[in-house]
């Protein structure tokens, strides 16, 4: 990835080159985690062992601290190298970093949680469901929670939770009817009641198992209803990123093996190799004018968020995602052209690239709200 001279911070520059001493590593397990849609359990034991699982923790918490713009950035280096594994671990660095940059829970059980994080916890949000479609849409869980004399008891399904089978924790949204809104509830994956559906039969992003998570009359004291769907003051969410980072890692990892075949490919019916001719050239100075710009833009976005005053990068946020996602398609397609009908053949990595980028589309935020969202800001329609 040539991107040197935007690489400046140490926590950048140390883990990129961890990232390189476990780079063939990671990828000998890729076709194989794919195919049998086999989580990556021996990539996210080295990423927690080494510490990566800390990386979006404040140093006040015992964590590394890592600002948006790291995670962003370290994020597409380690789409690079396997998509699954990223997207996953993405999905902790993610809630981590947003529950104490906004607080959204009271100190003592920040405090608690962030002891678990530094022993090796891993945690994502569960709030999709069949009934609701994106949570991103609002729609109500139909997951709920009845409140007892000692906590509460939570009944539901929720979908597409990534890391499903590595996860420690689970915050999940539930419907409550005594409150009369939506909460977000602190399962443990040890607590009764908790079942991994073993459910994930996926075209792309197969190895992340993002099985539905069933919980079957799941009690949690009082002090784990963590959160509301309206605490605090509504802000644009720079973590959720690490969502766009994966699939520019996922796209450069196309082109590179695409230039890599254009280099040695040499068909008898040319001299030399397809490199140096003209059409293959085109597409990949093609590839790279669209990687460049969705790089630029999405590192760029983020840095903004490590500006002292609050940053007004709603639009930014939500294009990126698009941007990216759309711009990385167009690589990978290009990059299969380049490669030919080989780039189908099972044993390539390009077709599991193809599949795993498609799974993006339908990552948060839609493509269709993020427009409407932008539309809206251009027109000065919200409140």
């Amino acid at each position: 990835m040539n991107d040197s001279a935007l690489i400046h911070s140490d926590i950048q520059q140390k883990w990129i080159h961890k990232f390189e001493t476990i780079k063939e590593t990671f990828q000998s397990r890729a076709a194989y985690n794919d195919i049998h849609s086999r989580f990556p359990y021996e990539n996210i034991e080295w990423l927690v062992k080494e510490g990566y699982s800390k990386l979006t923790l404040p140093k006040s918490y015992g964590g590394e601290g890592a600002t948006i713009e790291d995670m962003v950035i370290l994020q597409s280096h380690l789409g690079a190298i396997d998509g699954a594994t990223a997207l996953s671990i993405g999905w902790h660095l993610s809630v981590v970093g947003q529950l104490y940059e906004q607080e959204l829970w009271e100190s003592p059980m920040l405090e608690s949680f962030a002891e678990a994080v530094k022993q090796g916890a891993l945690v994502n949000r569960a709030i999709s469901e069949a009934e609701t479609g994106s949570p991103t849409r609002g729609g109500r869980p139909a997951s709920h929670a009845v409140e007892t004399e000692d906590g509460y008891v939570l009944n539901g399904v929720k979908t597409f939770t990534s890391m499903s089978k590595g996860l420690t924790h689970f915050v999940v949204s539930a419907y409550s009817e005594s409150l009369e809104q939506v909460g977000y509830y602190l399962v443990t994956k040890d607590m009764q009641g908790v079942e991994i559906a073993d459910n994930w039969n996926m075209l792309g992003m197969r190895s992340t198992e993002s099985h539905d998570l069933v919980l079957n009359d799941v009690h949690i004291p009082k002090e784990n209803f963590v959160e509301t769907r309206s605490a605090g003051v509504k802000k644009p969410n720079g973590w959720i990123l690490h969502i766009p980072s994966v699939y520019l890692g996922i796209a450069q990892a196309a082109r590179d093996y695409a230039v890599d075949f254009a280099k040695k490919h040499s068909p008898n019916s040319i001299e030399g190799c397809i490199g140096e001719l003209p059409t293959v050239q085109q597409n990949i100075g093609k590839m790279e004018s669209l990687l460049l710009s969705a790089r630029h833009f999405l590192w760029s976005t983020a840095q903004l968020y490590t500006s002292e005053a609050t940053p007004n990068v709603w639009n930014e946020t939500s294009a990126s995602k698009v941007l990216v996602m759309n711009q990385g398609l167009e690589v990978i397609d290009i990059a299969m052209r380049i490669v030919g009908a080989k780039s189908l053949e099972m044993d390539r990595p390009l077709q599991r690239y193809y599949r795993d980028m498609r799974a993006g589309l339908h990552n948060p935020p839609m493509e269709d709200m993020a427009y409407t969202n932008i539309a809206k800001s251009v027109l000065g329609l919200f409140e």
